[in-house]
């Protein structure tokens, strides 16, 4: 598709720039959710940001993630990418996902070169999230901030991106049963919100 390694951040940068994004599209939770959809569509969303960063590391690219403290008062211990909500002084997502991955896992603004952005993302917690795309520039330092991140670890792009690796799985939640994405990855298991995120990712890139 782009004269570059299937997988590599190269490759990923030139799906970005052609891909022709629906700025109106929302996708979320509700995605696997019919019955909950008119009601998230239509309630009061706190906005933030996540950067959703692709490491490049030649031909095989990864995905960076953390996994949350388990000390922390939402998701704890859960799989998600550096991200948090938008401040009035942000001014816009990108900003946001910027300074929430300084301020999370330590990694420089310049660092990270910003090449788009997903449909927003509507969580059942209450989130309106804009995935900010991002190419990691090797080397970089990173390093966890122990009030929120416990670990930081990358994944190959090329497993995320292999549909045979998005489960569909459920749980009780308020009585009811509720589905959800899970890409379990060794000892990780990545499901719900940051699941979603790379299921759309996929879905809009690599189809």
């Amino acid at each position: 598709m782009s004269g570059f390694p299937a997988f590599s951040a190269g490759d990923f940068a030139e799906r970005v720039r052609q891909w022709r994004p629906d700025h109106e599209e929302l996708t979320g939770d509700h995605a696997l959710n019919p019955d909950v959809s008119q009601a998230m569509v239509t309630a009061r969303m706190r906005d933030a940001a996540v950067l959703v960063p692709v490491v490049d590391r030649g031909a095989e690219a990864t995905l960076l993630l953390t996994r949350r403290t388990d000390t922390l008062r939402k998701h704890s211990g859960q799989i998600a990418f550096p991200g948090g909500a938008i401040d009035p002084e942000d001014g816009t997502a990108e900003r946001t996902a910027l300074r929430e991955a300084n301020e999370e896992i330590g990694l420089a603004a310049d660092r990270a070169e910003i090449i788009g952005n997903l449909p927003r993302y509507l969580t059942g917690s209450g989130f309106s999230i804009t995935p900010v795309l991002a190419v990691v520039k090797t080397p970089f330092d990173v390093h966890p901030n122990p009030d929120e991140v416990a670990d930081i670890f990358e994944v190959p792009l090329s497993f995320l991106m292999n549909p045979a690796n998005h489960r569909r799985e459920s749980r009780l939640f308020n009585g009811k049963e509720r589905f959800y994405y899970a890409m379990p990855y060794h000892e990780r298991f990545i499901w719900g919100a940051t699941a979603g995120i790379i299921r759309g990712l996929y879905e809009r890139l690599y189809v």
